[in-house]
């Protein structure tokens, strides 16, 4: 296994970067209310993107 350093800067002092493997992101979701929790939960049934979960996600990315 490969040892490595983790950043988010573009320089490690006393290092010299040889690589970059690429953007790191994370997501959140939070629950706004019951109702949308339960129009969600039906979408998920048939399948498909549920925007209401997408919207949070979008919002708590931007957020953090």
């Amino acid at each position: 296994m490969r040892e490595f350093i983790l950043a988010t800067t573009e320089e490690v002092p006393g290092y010299r970067i040889v690589q970059t493997l690429g953007i790191v992101s994370g997501n959140a979701v939070r629950a706004r209310g019951v109702g949308r929790d339960i129009a969600a939960g039906v979408r998920s049934v048939f399948g498909g993107e549920i925007k209401e979960y997408s919207e949070l996600m979008n919002q708590a990315r931007e957020k953090a």
